[in-house]
């Protein structure tokens, strides 16, 4: 099945997503030129991002169910179509709401993107390779980020806010037309019976996989592990660094790349990891956000202002959580069949942006309300202040920590749904675990 032409389909369905990124994350090194252009507050600045990804986290099961109904080909190509028309209206937008809504076809186009591509990935490829390459496909995607914190931040420095994002539309509009030639739903000659005939089947199966115990693992193992770094890189980590930090816009976007770094050298220890060691994705999950708290803690906690070795160390750890996110896909994989396996990875891909849309929605309610306090108080306004920054983005612990403790909730019953499927008795943990080793023998 791992064809020239697998590897062709691999290739442009990639290209789609770095595009897509491109076009996700172009607001990120954007943030400062919106608060000129459209000269609004920090929590009306972030409907921008919140509105984006609230679309985008809604849409995912919508798009899974009619990836399973019409092919992952159809669904992606139409999405690129949305977000180059999305992105042409911000490009030209004189205002805030029209801005938005150029983000919401932003948000609704990139939703069809990547879980169409990890489907591809499932019908073109197969064995131990698949984890893995779902791992390049995170880290090519990353790569969008680069064109955004380089080309595209260079574009809206030098020539401004409109020739900026019709740059960027204008990749996606090249691998819109790559699309249409080489993408295919699945190899010459394989059956289509993993294809869905009725919406109704279509929705049944949703149901049954989000009632899964192992969907609901990877749904929340996206939610802790993908959700930091997106809010830093989608919306808030450059005005941040710019602001609280005192960098210039340069170095702020130079420092963004180490987040997608840092995917790009991890990514692939994760995928032999994750391919490897099946029976550990959770623990690889947890330690992963563990690093990440204890890397904002050193950032927070600093006294005064951090030195610059932190803030890379913290965006290096965060970066990690992009790559790591993609276990909660391999769990969809593993738990689901493949006729199912569209509106599964739709599940799970709304873990992350959901956590994503409510942290940066809080971050600039919290930001709003210290300067509301500040200003009533008598003392001068600093909205973007460093203080006003730790104080904010320590709503990321609560966000994450309600996660992990679903996450901790769905590994029990799925460990449980496991054992009792292999016919072992479900009791105390050490018995289970007896058995289990005693069956895994048994087996070999």
């Amino acid at each position: 099945m791992n064809s020239r032409r697998s590897w062709v389909v691999f290739g442009v369905g990639a290209f789609l997503y770095l595009s897509a990124v491109l076009q996700r994350t172009s607001l990120g090194v954007a943030g400062v030129a919106a608060a000129d252009r459209f000269d609004v507050a920090a929590a009306a600045l972030s409907t921008l991002a919140v509105v984006q990804i609230a679309v985008y986290a809604a849409m995912q099961i919508p798009v899974g169910v009619l990836i399973d109904r019409f092919g992952p080909r159809t669904l992606m190509l139409a999405g690129t179509a949305v977000m180059v028309g999305g992105q042409l209206v911000v490009a030209f937008a004189p205002s805030l709401g029209l801005a938005v809504i150029g983000r919401i076809l932003v948000g609704a186009g990139d939703a069809t993107v990547f879980v169409s591509l990890i489907r591809l990935v499932s019908s073109w490829f197969s064995g131990r390779i698949v984890p893995q390459l779902s791992q390049w496909v995170g880290n090519i995607g990353q790569l969008g980020q680069v064109l955004s914190a380089l080309p595209f931040a260079w574009i809206l420095r030098s020539y401004g806010w409109t020739p900026a994002f019709v740059s960027a539309a204008s990749v996606s509009a090249l691998g819109l037309v790559l699309g249409f030639i080489a993408l295919k739903d699945r190899p010459a000659g394989t059956g289509d019976e993993h294809r869905v005939t009725d919406i109704r089947v279509a929705i049944r199966q949703l149901v049954e996989s989000f009632k899964r115990p192992g969907t609901q693992l990877g749904f929340w193992s996206h939610f802790v592990t993908q959700s930091p770094g997106t809010v830093f890189s989608l919306f808030w980590g450059f005005p941040f660094l710019v602001f609280g930090l005192g960098y210039d816009q340069q170095t702020a976007a130079e420092l963004l790349l180490l987040l997608v770094g840092a995917g790009i050298v991890t990514g692939p220890f994760l995928g032999i990891l994750t391919a490897r060691y099946p029976l550990r994705r959770s623990n690889i999950v947890l330690g992963i956000v563990a690093a990440m708290g204890a890397a904002w803690a050193v950032l927070l906690l600093w006294p005064g202002q951090p030195p610059l070795g932190v803030v890379m160390l913290m965006l290096v750890v965060i970066g990690v959580g992009g790559p790591g996110s993609l276990i909660g896909f391999d769990f969809a994989r593993t738990f689901n069949p493949m006729r199912s396996l569209g509106a599964a990875n739709g599940v799970v891909n709304v873990g992350g942006f959901l956590a994503s849309f409510v942290m940066i929605f809080l971050i600039g309610i919290l930001l709003d309300l210290q300067n509301a306090v500040r200003t009533a108080g008598g003392e001068a306004s600093d909205l973007y202040s460093l203080t006003s920054f730790r104080w904010a983005f320590a709503i990321q612990y609560v966000v994450v920590g309600i996660g992990v403790g679903f996450l901790l909730e769905a590994r029990r019953r799925t460990r449980r749904r496991v054992l009792a499927d292999e016919g072992i008795e479900v009791g105390p943990i050490w018995v289970s675990l007896v058995q289990a080793w005693k069956h895994r023998g048994e087996r070999r």
